[in-house]
């Protein structure tokens, strides 16, 4: 999955379909005050908002949702004395709506919608006829503004370009090749100690560690058909399964904590000592005592990050922090014994990919794709959740893309495992034919590329 979505190319391309824009409406209450910015979508066409809030026209905000302005009876007494109406979407045409509102003086227009907003359209002799701007705003947005400014309040609507870098792409890009690489690197290490220490004689803890798993095509088969099906069953039955999911990514994120933190405590000079002997599952073993607070320590934060995973402003770190820990564990686990079979893997998920992403929207009655629709979160969800195996990273820079439809960039973990795995691979390369990890580095490069011409787009 790549940033803004399971692909970022594919929402990029479904956006640039859309024949609006994004801007912003500013709320202000009546008598001075902080606002508030509400998201808000037009067409240029009709008339242009100013790209800089100061030179937008601060004007009254009158809540005229009881009617959708689709007759002149609809009209109140006086007309609408230089304000900006809310009125509902209705079933007239937009320019009907926008041509009552001018001629009865109104400085601008916004049409409430229940529904998915869609820029405002007519065909182009009308555009020429029309002199204010007139926007969508959403039905949630509009109860907002009612519950937080009461019937008076003031609006300046304008559209703020987008920033030409993206901070949060940097923190994203950052994170994605830097798992890959310490990944790839980490999973080589452990190799070269394989070749060089089989003498040491590790306990019982540490041998566990070490344990990898040979990936043969029999199991690439199956486990892409296990990504078929549960991609299927999320799409048909999200609501019930998204909770597994999440409680799945707990339980596999906090082992792979325990498994990234486990050679930093085991350097500790505490907690050397070990449980008494005792006949419990696993503690029969005796391990360590800062071995289990390590566990106790990855198992609560896991159990947080579930509680408060809606917490936008702070819950993305630990989501970030265990999605990283989960791949970091699993490109050191898993492992490709030969080139074939990651030829295999990358064949095999290119096609996956090809085919939920763009064939499945001539299958779907609503003609989505299964892929964007799972990965996003279904738009009639009853529980609003958000699969949890992506990084994320909130917009750093303010635009109206942020604040009406991407809040958050977003890279799954897919789109750092499948290379990550290839890297993995050429460092071990390296170590056996002695080539001074030149594989490894000329494999991090071209994910490095990928990358960054995956996110950019």
């Amino acid at each position: 999955m790549a940033a803004g979505g399971p692909r970022g190319w594919v929402l990029a391309l479904l956006v640039a379909q859309v024949s609006g824009e994004f801007g912003v409406a500013r709320v202000f209450p009546e008598k001075g005050g902080g606002g508030k910015d509400y998201c808000i979508l037009f067409n240029s066409q009709w008339a242009h908002l100013p790209h800089d809030l100061g030179k937008a026209s601060l004007l009254a905000l009158q809540d005229q949702t009881v009617s959708v302005l689709c007759a002149a009876s609809e009209v109140p007494e006086g007309g609408f004395g230089n304000a900006v109406p809310m009125v509902m979407r209705g079933n007239c045409t937009f320019y009907e709506k926008v041509r009552l509102a001018q001629v009865n003086g109104a400085r601008g227009l916004l049409i409430v919608s229940k529904e998915r907003l869609v820029p405002p359209a007519g065909n182009r002799s009308q555009y020429e006829e029309i002199d204010i701007p007139v926007a969508l705003l959403s039905y949630a947005d509009m109860l907002d503004i009612g519950q937080s400014f009461g019937p008076s309040a003031k609006v300046a609507m304008y559209a703020p370009g987008e920033p030409v870098l993206d901070y949060n792409m940097v923190i994203i890009f950052v994170m994605a090749v830097g798992t890959v690489a310490v990944g790839g690197y980490w999973a080589g290490s452990r190799d070269v100690k394989k070749r060089y220490m089989k003498h040491k004689r590790d306990d019982g803890a540490e041998k566990q560690e070490d344990e990898t798993v040979d990936v043969t095509p029999v199991m690439i088969g199956v486990f892409v058909l296990m990504c078929c099906s549960m991609l299927i069953l999320l799409y048909y039955f999200y609501d019930q399964l998204v909770y597994a999911i999440i409680g799945i990514f707990c339980l596999a994120a906090s082992i792979g904590l325990y498994s990234c933190l486990s050679p930093f405590v085991r350097r500790f000079p505490l907690g050397k000592c070990r449980v008494p002997s005792n006949n419990w599952p696993y503690f029969h073993k005796r391990p360590q005592v800062r071995m289990l607070l390590l566990a106790a320590f990855c198992v609560a934060v896991s159990l947080v990050w579930g509680l408060f995973r809606n917490e936008d402003q702070w819950a993305w770190i630990l989501q970030d922090a265990l999605g990283i820990a989960f791949c970091l564990y699993m490109l050191k686990t898993i492992r490709l014994p030969t080139f074939k079979g990651c030829t295999l893997l990358l064949l095999v998920l290119f096609v996956y990919d090809v085919f939920f992403v763009f064939i499945t929207p001539y299958l779907t009655k609503t003609g989505e794709s299964i892929m964007v629709q799972v990965a996003a979160g279904p738009t009639d969800s009853s529980t609003r959740e958000k699969l949890p195996m992506v990084l994320k990273v909130p917009r750093l820079n303010f635009s109206p893309l942020a604040l009406c439809d991407r809040p958050f960039s977003l890279l799954g973990f897919g789109d750092i495992l499948v290379p990550g795995l290839l890297v993995a691979y050429c460092h071990r390369f390296d170590i056996q034919v002695q080539s001074s990890r030149v594989y490894f580095v000329a494999c991090t490069i071209g994910m490095l590329a990928a990358t960054a011409a995956s996110l950019s787009g």
